[in-house]
């Protein structure tokens, strides 16, 4: 293992803060929606995210909005693991990479939750964290790849005999990151308190805070007895499909 020094080599956690804040401002839900001739701002929720866009054109859509959002969340996490793989902090054992991966997630989250290219109005995050969480998991073990789709497949079944798509979704950020703080738990098990290891668990943190108050109103609702509920059956029509009936 190579020795990276912070002092040194700061500039690479600016690069990555700016690029990868910019990539999160990209959003696919609006380019979905402006190829339907539709504003994802002024359709359903107004929310420029995956639930929208399958309630408003169906699940296909939805799916595949999913996934471009699943891979603006991982794929920037992924280039830094193969980048900094191979380095250690100057004096200690902790892997670059695992404080690279969430670092870059952050930003990206940051971008689609709040836009400089819409105004500071995005999404939720949903897809692109748990997207963050699937590439980033799966960099610790190939196979684990398969088992964190796994989970993805209990948060779908949980929202589908739930109807609650918000709650579903946080407690499928919540899982990741409490699995992936295990990890690195048991990793660092010697160093808890060395600085870079409380920064990756902050990472974790600010993932959860990010994705949690964007939902903030649904948490309201929900508390409240109000939640709009998220049928699967009427997801996989979209509202056009129902219009058309």
């Amino acid at each position: 293992m190579k020795e990276f020094y912070v002092s040194e080599n700061w500039y690479w956690f600016l690069v990555m803060a700016v690029v990868c804040y910019l990539i999160g401002c990209f959003n696919f839900a609006m380019i979905i929606a402006k190829i339907h001739h539709k504003d994802a701002h002024k359709i359903g929720s107004g929310n420029p995210g995956t639930m929208n866009m399958s309630r408003e054109f169906g699940l296909k859509v939805g799916l595949v909005n999913f996934l471009l959002d699943a891979c603006k969340g991982g794929v920037p996490a992924l280039i830094s693991y193969f980048v900094f793989r191979d380095y250690v902090f100057a004096g200690t054992d902790v892997v670059v990479s695992d404080v690279t991966r969430y670092f870059c997630g952050v930003f990206v989250i940051v971008g689609h939750i709040l836009p400089v290219t819409m105004r500071f109005r995005g999404g939720k995050g949903i897809a692109s964290t748990l997207g963050l969480f699937w590439f980033g998991i799966a960099c610790e073990t190939g196979w684990y790849a398969a088992v964190a789709l796994g989970w993805l497949v209990i948060v779908l079944l949980f929202i589908v005999f739930t109807e609650l798509g918000s709650l579903g979704s946080l407690l499928g950020v919540t899982g990741f990151s409490l699995w992936q703080g295990a990890i690195f738990w048991v990793r660092y098990s010697a160093e808890l308190f060395n600085v870079y290891v409380i920064w990756i668990f902050m990472l974790l943190l600010a993932l959860n805070f990010l994705t949690w108050f964007a939902h903030r109103k649904n948490l309201v609702r929900l508390f409240a007895g109000e939640e709009h509920r998220t049928s699967v059956k009427k997801l996989s029509k979209g509202r056009r499909g129902m219009r058309n009936m």
